[in-house]
Formats: C-alpha cells, sequence, structure tokens
C-alpha cells in the first residue's frame, strides 16, 4: 500500500503556461528509459495536479478552462517536460507498466469504464489516491483507487517520467 504523499513545493497557479524559454518538450521515454525518480519531481507532478482541483470537465478539453481525463494528464505533464499522448488508450503505452502494489504519486492509473482497454486515466497522489478529471461530477476531483467504483475498473498503471532530468523544470 502507497504510503501518503508529503506536501510539496507551491505548485503553478490554474492557468499558468510553461516559463518562457522553457526547454522543448521531449516525448515520453519508453519502457527501457523509465524508472524511479526522485520524490521531488513526483511531488511537482502532483502538486501540479491538484492545484486544478475544483476545475470544470470539459468534452475533448485540454487547458485549465476545461479538462477530459486524458486532457488533464497530458497538461499535467506537459508542464513538466514530458509529452504524452492524447488519447488515454494511448497513453496506457507509454512508459514503464508498473505494479499496483507498485504504484507511487505520479504514475498514471488507468481504468476501463465506457469502452473496453483504457477509456480513463489519472495521476496517482498516494495513500491509494488519484486526481482526475471525471464527467460524471463535472470537475477535476481527488478519489480513490481503492473505492469499490474504480477498482473493479482498474487495468494498470504507468510510470512515465524518466530519471534522466525529464519532468523537472
Amino acid at each position: 500500500m502507497p504510503r501518503p504523499f508529503p506536501g510539496a513545493a507551491l505548485p503553478p497557479q490554474a492557468g499558468e503556461t510553461p516559463r518562457a524559454g522553457a526547454p522543448a518538450i521531449p516525448e515520453a521515454p519508453n519502457a527501457a528509459q523509465t524508472e524511479t525518480v526522485p520524490d521531488p519531481v513526483r511531488a511537482e507532478l502532483v502538486a501540479t495536479a491538484l492545484s486544478l482541483r475544483g476545475l470544470p470537465y470539459r468534452n475533448g478539453g485540454s487547458d485549465p478552462s476545461g479538462f477530459d481525463c486524458s486532457g488533464f494528464v497530458q497538461w499535467v505533464f506537459a508542464q513538466h517536460a514530458t509529452r504524452l499522448p492524447r488519447e488515454a488508450q494511448d497513453q496506457y503505452h507509454a512508459g514503464n507498466a508498473v505494479a499496483f502494489d507498485g504504484i507511487q504519486p505520479g504514475d498514471l492509473v488507468f481504468f476501463e469504464t465506457v469502452s473496453r482497454g483504457a477509456s480513463h486515466v489519472g495521476v496517482a497522489i498516494g495513500a491509494d489516491q488519484f486526481v482526475h478529471a471525471p464527467s460524471s461530477q463535472g470537475v477535476v476531483r481527488v478519489e480513490s483507487y481503492t473505492a469499490p467504483y474504480w477498482a473493479t475498473r482498474f487495468i494498470g498503471a504507468r510510470r512515465v517520467v524518466a530519471a534522466t532530468g525529464a519532468g523537472t523544470r
């Protein structure tokens, strides 16, 4: 069971864009390039994701004016110099597979909801919780991936941040 996630540095404000002159966003690493990364990198990813709580759900949304699940994940990781595919089913193939009991803050968690395969995604934040943009309640929020609804739909987790420095600002 993942341990609770400690506090992190202040996240960027909702709607803030990456710094001017920031390096180009690299493609997400493949499985051979990923490994466990330092806690500060995960802390920054989680802080960014949590800073977006309460923003509206918008089908096809990929910016702070409104997010769908995969647009939310793509935007969060882009703020930390990691490019992800746009769709949940494509994000499911990025990075390294992670065992359920090995999920760490900053990992992606995937669920089969509206169609076969990965149709929903969120960012793990620790203590069996994840932040995501679901349509049912209309806003970005935190839930437990061990809650009955999510646990029965869980299909996998991925680690997409490389230890080579991708993901740091």
